[in-house]
């Protein structure tokens, strides 16, 4: 299985340069499940407004996104749980300050950890502190 954290979905959406480079690495992969979790839906959001507030999306732009991402969360997505134990396990990996991470990015490899993912990112931070943790990464 295979774990897309926000940075992913958000360049897919935006049309970033990297969206390319994300369709490509999770063609395919869709048999082996894609998967997201309910702390990616809420920092997608707020992602997208981010880029209206910096004038890197409009308003009507961002409607377009969220369309798309809608329609790729229901057709391409399975969505993982965020229990209680996430957010302990995420306390356990932002304590350590060698990893220099942010606690949304803790959680996200939490979620991850605990459901055998390979994690998905453009975060090289965040891909940094997985590979550390055990936790694989796909090339991107």
């Amino acid at each position: 299985m295979h774990y897309v954290d926000t940075s992913a979905i958000v360049a897919m959406l935006a049309y970033e340069q990297a969206g390319s480079q994300i369709r490509t690495a999770l063609q395919g992969k869709e048999a082996e499940g894609l998967m997201i979790s309910s702390w990616v839906v809420t920092e997608v959001s707020s992602a997208l407004s981010l880029k209206i507030r910096t004038g890197e999306l409009t308003v009507q732009t961002r409607a377009a996104a969220l369309a798309q991402w809608q329609a790729i969360r229901e057709s391409s997505f399975a969505e993982l749980p965020v229990d209680a134990e996430a957010f302990y396990a995420a306390a356990r990996y932002a304590i350590r300050h060698e990893l220099s991470l942010r606690a949304g990015d803790a959680l996200h490899l939490a979620i991850c950890a605990a459901n055998g993912c390979t994690l998905v990112t453009l975060d090289e931070r965040m891909a940094k502190a997985a590979l550390e943790l055990g936790v694989p990464v796909t090339e991107i």
